[in-house]
């Protein structure tokens, strides 16, 4: 095992247990915000990573970057519209997933330009670069992790914003097969369907984040 892969490996840890806490905590919050009270009674709206672990799920986070954590319970019976409620709690994780990218992408910049400026060498260059590839693991991550999870067929966050535009009757035809669906999308995503449209999707909106963050005058 080289170095870099380990490096990179142990940085993972870190940058799965945040992602997929804040993810789930984004659910919890916004359904709380929507009334229901489900999940802060349960003490899910929280970052630590013990309330959200689910073993399986943060070990695919940690060597395929994308996985999944243990679902915040919900109870669309507290929203004032359940279907406009759910779209916007689904919608929760992976924005907040987004975000976290964002926020991956402009530490990395910063600390690439205070790298540049101090004209770092030996220890401080590996010091700085160790820096620089966790927060571009967790850009990468949390993107690819939003573009997962906004996969439109369940168990996935996106279908619940496609009951959205679903009549119901059909919305709930498709769940009826949601646990043989989920079995499906796994063996795909373990024969490495999902890797080469997924990789150019999470290169475009990293790249895209990349522009916009340069343009900040201070990156100029």
């Amino acid at each position: 095992m080289d170095t870099e892969y380990l490096i990179r490996l142990l940085l993972m840890i870190p940058v799965s247990l945040l992602s997929l806490s804040v993810h789930e905590s984004a659910h919890g919050y916004v359904s709380y915000k929507l009334g229901d009270p489900t999940a802060r009674n349960l003490g899910r709206i929280t970052l630590n990573p013990l309330k959200h672990f689910d073993p399986i799920g943060a070990l695919c986070m940690l060597f395929f970057r994308v996985g999944w954590a243990k679902p915040v319970p919900v109870n669309a019976r507290y929203y004032k519209n359940p279907r406009k409620g759910m779209a916007l709690t689904a919608a929760a994780g992976p924005l907040s997933n987004l975000l976290l990218a964002v926020i991956g992408v402009l530490c990395g910049e910063l600390t690439n330009l205070v790298a540049f400026k101090l004209q770092f060498t030996g220890a401080a260059y590996n010091v700085g670069y160790i820096i620089w590839l966790f927060f571009y693991l967790l850009a990468w991550s949390n993107i690819s992790l939003a573009i997962f999870n906004l996969l439109p067929v369940p168990p996935f966050d996106g279908s619940r914003i496609l009951y959205v535009f679903l009549p119901p009757k059909y919305y709930f035809g498709i769940m009826k097969y949601e646990r043989i669906i989920m079995i499906v999308v796994l063996a795909l995503f373990v024969f490495d369907f999902f890797d080469a449209p997924l990789a150019f999707l999470t290169e475009g909106v990293y790249n895209g984040i990349v522009w916009l963050v340069e343009l900040i005058p201070i990156f100029k």
